[in-house]
C-alpha cells in the first residue's frame, strides 16, 4: 500500500514531503526516497507535512498517530487489525489533531455497506453470511471491512449478533446468528460478500477489488479532506460521502 500511494500521489501531482519504512527505510519507491522509521518524528518537525498517510501495522500505527498528534499533523490511518485498547488511544489522539481511520478506502464497499443495510433491513428474518478472501499475507482475520460489513448488519437489525467464525462438526445454525468466514490464498486483493438467504431465494452481495489503486485513491481524497477538518476523531465511512 505504500508504494501505491506514492505512485497514487505522483499521478495527481502532490508533493510528499517524506515516507518512511519500518526498518532502515526502503531506498527509492515512485521516485521517493524511502527513510528509516525511526526518523519519523524528527520528520515530521522539519518538513511539517499538510498530512500523514499511513498503512502499516497496529503497533506502529499507534506509534505514528501519537507523533502526528504530538505535532498536531492530521493523520489518515488504513490500518486494520488493531484492539479495542488501541481505538480508544487513537480516539484519544483526536482531542489534539484530525485523525481518520478507516477500514477500506473503496467507494464501492461504502456503497456496499449501505445496500447490505438496505437488504438486511428488507429481509429481517434471512440467514446472513459473510465471507471475505485476501492474499496470503493478510495478517488479522477476519478483515476490518469484514466488520465493517458485519456492523451494518447489526446497525440494520438495532441487535448484536453472534458471530459464528466458520463450522467443524455437529454445528447447526442457530436463529440470528451471522456466519463470518475468511480465506486466505494466492494474491487476491479482496473480495467481499453477504449472502441472505430465506423464503426459498438466495440474494449475493459482492465487492471485488481489482488492484490496491482503488484504496490508495480512497486514503488520498480523505488526507485532502482531512487537511480542512477540526481535531476529532473521523471514520471514513462518516465522511465518504463528503468526499
Amino acid at each position: 500500500m505504500g508504494r501505491e500511494i506514492l505512485a497514487e500521489a505522483s499521478e495527481r501531482g502532490v508533493d510528499v514531503a517524506f515516507a518512511v519504512n519500518r526498518g532502515d527505510g526502503h531506498g527509492d519507491v515512485a521516485g521517493v526516497d524511502v527513510e528509516p522509521a525511526d526518523d519519523f518524528p524528527d520528520l515530521l518537525a522539519e518538513r511539517a507535512p499538510d498530512v500523514v498517510v499511513d498503512f502499516t501495522g497496529p503497533v506502529s500505527s499507534v506509534e505514528y498517530v501519537r507523533a502526528c498528534a504530538d505535532a498536531g499533523v492530521p493523520v489518515v490511518v488504513g490500518t486494520t487489525g488493531f484492539s479495542d485498547a488501541q481505538l480508544d488511544e487513537l480516539q484519544s489522539y483526536g482531542d489534539d489533531a484530525p485523525v481518520l481511520v478507516g477500514a477500506n478506502f473503496s467507494r464501492g464497499i461504502q456503497a456496499l455497506r449501505q445496500a447490505v443495510q438496505s437488504a438486511v433491513g428488507s429481509l429481517p428474518e434471512y440467514d446472513v453470511e459473510v465471507t471475505e478472501t485476501h492474499h496470503n499475507r493478510k495478517r488479522d482475520a477476519p478483515s476490518g471491512t469484514a466488520k465493517v460489513l458485519l456492523d451494518a448488519v447489526d446497525d440494520a437489525r438495532n441487535r448484536d449478533a453472534e458471530r459464528v467464525h466458520g463450522r467443524e462438526g455437529d454445528q447447526p445454525r442457530e436463529e440470528g446468528e451471522i456466519g463470518v468466514h475468511a480465506r486466505r490464498a494466492g494474491d487476491v486483493t479482496g473480495e467481499h460478500e453477504v449472502l441472505l438467504a430465506g423464503n426459498d431465494e438466495v440474494l449475493e452481495l459482492t465487492h471485488r477489488a481489482g488492484s490496491r489503486g482503488v484504496f490508495a485513491a480512497g486514503a488520498l481524497d480523505a488526507a485532502e479532506w482531512l487537511t480542512t477538518a477540526d481535531a476529532g476523531f473521523y471514520r471514513f465511512t462518516e465522511v465518504a460521502a463528503r468526499l
